[in-house]
């Protein structure tokens, strides 16, 4: 990606906060680099070098700053300056820890690339491998755990990613050239008590952020007993392997971050923990990016003026969600939500210790595959998608991680029964986090897009759309929440 050198100096210079993580500054006089707000003295113009990733200023021989700590700064969105779909699904994939053992083949074999071929577009696109960017991803984590954490140095190694001790010790010793243990700050005192039972970690996004809009959203489609949403607090009942917990993701106003607290127990599933919460509340969005392109179109600009900062909320389980969208095709939100409850009921683990409202953790695919159904209040072809779609992910003939396209998705879902274009391009949007999927058929984006009360055809939207593109999601999301607006009024 080119990087302006005048553009990004006046941004470092300006300490402005809406480009933080966005680029990152390599001092060349200290061998470190920075991110655009590190509060340092500016170095002069003729000793910085900018780069588009912590990995590519890592792979030039650079180290994180410990004072602005580059592990803190918002992710970058995967598509941002890419032009090869390749490559931007491949990062989804390596945040998603598929290169923990440096499994390179097997990110290649999802993307139906060989090594070679995937090597070659990531050094074109980023200038680095992709092992390059698992490395630094590894890295940075493991740093934000021995600072804002109170896990020892090998449940830090082994929650970041790393397979062994001797390999995170080379690690930190190559990078910032003393053992981790050196780099460990002391905690406040009034924190260890709550340190012994849960981890707090701040996942930070660029603003604006709407979370009003992301938690009436979610509020709305919360599944009883898995889910509860109140005030500013998000909680949800989570399962990795045989170990059953429950999280929290709590808004707080006036911060540019999300707090996330997960129980000790669950402190090894960390990596992936931390990547579904971003996923789920779109962290990684550039908001202003996104609205000065859709705004060019007047009825956008209306809802974004009157929205701004809208995500598009994601999926904490693609099985999940699926199922969720199957269950609230041809009904209202209210009564979806009332059927999953009684799905979750009957066919989920129960905890062993309710919180609350929390319940369950939802069924996995295996019990839904060959379950009856009869006694939730579905119709029978409803019951026969459900079994059909826990199949397909049991016998891994859907892959509900990432695909090698949007077009593809939609195409692999719209392949099995009950799913039509608007559940296969809602399914895009929020489990696959395809930016430009599009429900094309919704009747609310009809009304919203057209004027004078018309309702515009299929076609005639998305010929109107195409100037969306590439975040025809995004408009998606915009457009269902001021027509919500209007209606009210």
């Amino acid at each position: 990606m080119n990087l302006d050198h005048h553009h990004c100096y006046t941004v470092i210079q300006s300490r402005d906060a809406r480009f933080d993580g966005l680029f990152f500054t390599g001092v060349k006089t200290t061998g470190i680099f920075c991110r655009p707000i590190c509060p340092a003295n500016t170095p002069h113009r003729e000793n910085v070098q900018f780069y588009a990733s912590a990995a590519e200023a890592s792979e030039a021989g650079f180290r994180p700053c410990r004072r602005c700590r580059p592990e803190l700064s918002p992710d970058t969105p995967e598509w941002r300056g890419i032009s090869s779909s390749v490559v931007s699904r491949a990062l989804r994939l390596i945040a998603g820890g598929i290169l923990e053992e440096g499994r390179v083949q097997e990110l290649a074999d999802h993307l139906n690339l060989s090594t070679r071929q995937l090597r070659r577009h990531f050094v074109k696109e980023l200038g680095i491998p992709p092992i390059a960017v698992a490395q630094t991803r590894r890295l940075l984590l493991a740093k934000q755990l021995i600072d804002d954490t109170p896990l020892s140095m090998a449940e830090v190694a082994f929650s970041a990613g790393y397979s062994s001790i001797r390999q995170f010790n080379h690690a930190f010793q190559h990078t910032y050239g003393v053992p981790p243990s050196e780099l460990r700050k002391r905690r406040p005192q009034e924190d260890r008590a709550a340190a012994k039972t849960r981890l707090e970690l701040k996942l930070f996004y660029r603003t604006p952020y709407h979370w009003q809009a992301m938690q009436e959203f979610l509020a709305a489609r919360a599944i009883p007993g898995i889910v509860a949403i109140r005030e500013d607090c998000y909680q949800r009942t989570v399962r990795f392997e045989e170990t059953v917990g429950v999280i929290s993701v709590r808004y707080i106003p006036g911060e540019r971050y999300l707090l996330l607290c997960v129980p000790l127990e669950l402190s090894r599933h960390l990596r992936e923990i931390i990547e579904r919460t971003k996923r789920l509340f779109d962290l990684k969005a550039a908001p202003e990016i996104i609205a000065q392109h859709l705004k060019t179109d007047s009825r956008l600009a209306e809802a974004i003026e009157g929205s701004p900062g809208l995500r598009v909320p994601g999926a904490w389980d693609g099985f999940e969600t699926a199922i969720r969208a199957i269950l609230g095709q041809q009904v209202s939100v209210k009564a979806a939500t009332t059927i999953s409850g009684r799905l979750v009921q009957a066919y989920g683990q129960p905890l062993e210790a309710p919180i609350d409202e929390l319940s369950h953790v939802f069924p996995r695919p295996e019990q839904l595959a060959e379950a009856s159904l009869d006694n939730i209040g579905i119709p029978r072809k409803r019951a026969e998608a459900i079994r059909t779609l826990a199949r397909a992910v049991v016998e891994k003939q859907l892959n509900l991680r990432t695909s090698p396209s949007l077009e593809h998705a939609v195409e692999a879902l719209k392949a099995l029964p009950g799913f039509g274009p608007w559940t296969a391009n809602y399914i895009a949007m929020r489990v696959f986090g395809e930016p430009d999927a599009f429900p094309d058929g919704d009747l609310i984006l009809r009304r919203s897009a057209a004027e004078n009360l018309e309702v515009l055809k299929p076609r005639e939207l998305l010929a109107h759309a195409e100037t969306w593109r590439p975040w025809r999601a995004y408009a998606t999301m915009y457009l269902w929440r001021h027509y919500n607006h209007v209606a009210q009024k």
